[in-house]
């Protein structure tokens, strides 16, 4: 479900890994959790350059957070009703992608979310922008079709196609998964339900995320 990220005044922050550079062949991704919900951050030009289609008014920013989900919890900004929660879970239901593009550290634009970090090869973007073109109806430009603002910053939600459905089958978290093995990471969609499941797979030594920011660690709790 979806989970406003929020950028909080006077929060202290880690430092800044400034010492570490990544590799020329590679690209840092950064995966989001809290205890529902995962997405993921991305070098938006980097994505751009390997294929992937922005919708229109993104721009040129350094930072992508996409995530996906049910489009009544997206829309809606509020807890779902028992009766939205089972028809979410148990029957197929409209699918949304967020888009949110920034250009500022992750762990400062998200510091309510725990931020993990991993490299992989440059030359993965092009499977990585096909899985995430995928989810999205087009216009007849080509460019995906939005239909209201981001849950959080100056984004949009991207309608997917009709037969991208979210229902316990394909929640936000088993996407997450499926875009971090377009990737080439090495995830099991069918083992991943939960976020804490997804963290699992994702911080094995195969796969190398780190954590690098946890909100149950401020200094200012």
């Amino acid at each position: 479900m979806a989970a406003a990220i929020l950028i909080a005044s006077g929060t202290r922050l880690p430092a800044p890994e400034t010492s570490v550079r990544t590799r020329p062949d590679s690209v840092r991704i950064y995966l989001l959790a809290d205890t529902l919900h995962t997405g993921l951050v991305f070098d938006l030009r980097w994505l751009v350059k390997h294929g992937y289609v922005k919708p229109v008014g993104i721009g040129d920013h350094e930072f992508v957070a996409m995530s996906w989900g049910d489009e009544v919890a997206y829309l809606q900004r509020r807890w779902l009703t028992p009766g939205q929660v089972f028809r979410a879970f148990f029957t197929p239901n409209s699918s949304v992608m967020e888009c949110i593009p920034f250009d500022w550290k992750v762990e400062e634009v998200c510091p309510h979310q725990r931020v993990y970090v991993a490299e992989i090869p440059k030359s993965a973007g092009v499977a990585l922008a096909g899985f995430l073109n995928a989810h999205a109806e087009r216009r007849a430009d080509g460019t995906p079709v939005t239909i209201a603002r981001s849950s959080w910053g100056e984004g949009c939600l991207i309608r997917c196609p009709e037969h991208v459905t979210y229902d316990i089958s394909r929640t936000c978290n088993h996407w997450t998964a499926e875009a971090l093995a377009a990737a080439g990471l090495w995830v099991d969609a069918g083992r991943v339900p939960t976020a804490a499941g997804l963290i699992r797979q994702a911080t094995t030594g195969a796969n190398g995320f780190r954590l690098i920011w946890d909100p149950e660690l401020r200094e200012d709790r």
